[in-house]
């Protein structure tokens, strides 16, 4: 049986556990503990960074990681029959500013029946799904054949270490569900990212003579521009139903900008620090090189960038997109369980961010689909929130489709 009232202390337990990119000792340690005691097989390791890293599959890192801990949970039932992976990030995005929030971010808040704090809904919530799920089967495991594992994963909000440790790790799965905010839809293509540099030339010239210069602010100006166009024709171009149904897939952006040296100085330089997106008909080698073309075209038509061209870096995480078929049993099976709980319908949609999910498709060959509570709009936001209706329902759903597909 699901407890709603343990899946809320819990929940809020989590998150009171700034569990930040590269600080995920405390929350593993604890989450295994919880885990253990609940009966569990478990097991703990640390990632090999240096051997990860060396891979040349390796997703990529943007945050320090002195060490990358995993928890592996395992629910066997002592019988051959299918393995089920449930898969959760227990890192979560800094805060940011604390007068944005209306409480903090790490002191859990409950109002309206949702749970307030910094990894709520991405992904504290679903891994309160996936645990109540997990007890729930083994509550009913005495019919039941085959195994579900439990990844509880570091670093996936730069790239994905954590998971592609524990599929180096050889663990592996007849089918995979990631409980990432989806609003309890079903997720079954999603687009990825790269994080990118650009390195803008211009003229250093004095404030008074400034036609005397050239401005690298000016010349960043031009090259959003022309990456403003260039989103718009990789979107426009989009055939993917699932996807072109977002709206906008394959969002680019400039998310941080670095330059000058004096107030009264022309700008001879900006770095300019973004992100852009993956279709999910390329991988991110694919896309740094449309990044570019995109880039090159713009500076061939500029009188001075033409002659000082942009140098464009392709650094930190590298998240490929993902895509699977709407009509493979696991999401119609899913669907199925979630309509039986809620008595509504699950979508199969895409979703424009990158997630682990393409790592247990492409390196692991694991069908896989993320399906969990809460919405992606408020992850990484001030006053992060999931409901708690959300998150029980997650579980029971998780529980009855994890229930039949191992009483087969």
């Amino acid at each position: 049986m699901i407890d709603p009232v343990r899946a809320r202390r819990e929940l809020e337990h989590l998150i009171s556990i700034p569990s930040i990119t590269g600080q995920e000792e405390q929350i593993q340690a604890e989450l295994a503990d919880l885990l253990t005691t609940e009966g569990f097989d478990v097991d703990r390791f640390h990632g090999d960074l240096d051997v990860l890293s060396a891979d040349p599959r390796f997703p990529g890192m943007e945050v320090d990681h002195p060490v990358l801990p995993v928890v592996v949970a395992r629910l066997d039932t002592g019988r051959p029959g299918p393995t089920i992976l449930l898969d959760g990030h227990v890192d979560v995005v800094p805060p940011g500013d604390p007068n944005t929030w209306d409480s903090p971010a790490f002191e859990p808040a409950f109002s309206e029946g949702n749970v307030y704090g910094r990894g709520a809904c991405d992904m504290k919530g679903g891994i309160v799904s996936a645990v109540e799920a997990m007890r729930a089967v083994r509550d009913g495991a005495d019919d039941l054949c085959g195994q579900v594992l439990l990844a509880l994963v570091p670093g996936e909000e730069d790239g994905g270490s954590g998971s592609f440790a524990v599929i180096r790790e050889g663990y592996t799965a007849d089918v995979c569900v990631i409980p990432e905010p989806t609003s309890l839809d079903i997720v079954v293509a999603h687009g990825g990212a790269i994080t990118f540099t650009l390195d803008v030339p211009g003229r250093a010239a004095h404030a008074s003579m400034r036609r005397e210069g050239v401005s690298a602010l000016d010349n960043l100006i031009y090259l959003v521009e022309a990456l403003k166009d260039d989103e718009r024709r990789r979107n426009d171009a989009e055939t993917d139903e699932r996807m072109a149904a977002i709206g906008l897939p394959y969002p680019t952006i400039i998310g941080q900008v670095e330059g000058g040296n004096w107030a009264s100085t022309v700008m001879d330089r900006v770095l300019a620090h973004g992100r852009y997106g993956v279709t999910v008909r390329q991988d991110a080698m694919g896309a740094a090189a449309d990044l570019r073309a995109a880039i090159a075209e713009a500076c061939s038509r500029h009188p001075f960038l033409s002659e000082h061209p942009v140098e464009v870096s392709v650094w930190g995480g590298r998240f490929d997109s993902a895509r699977g078929d709407s009509d493979h049993p696991l999401p119609v099976g899913l669907a199925a369980a979630h309509r039986s709980v809620t008595g509504s319908s699950a979508a199969c949609v895409g979703a424009p961010y990158g997630a682990d999910m393409r790592l247990f498709v492409q390196e692991a060959g694991i069908p896989t689909v993320m399906y969990g509570p809460g919405s992606a709009r408020t992850a990484h936001s001030a006053n992060e929130h999931v409901p708690m209706d959300d998150v029980t329902s997650c579980a029971e759903v998780l529980a009855k489709w994890m229930h039949e597909l191992l009483a087969r």
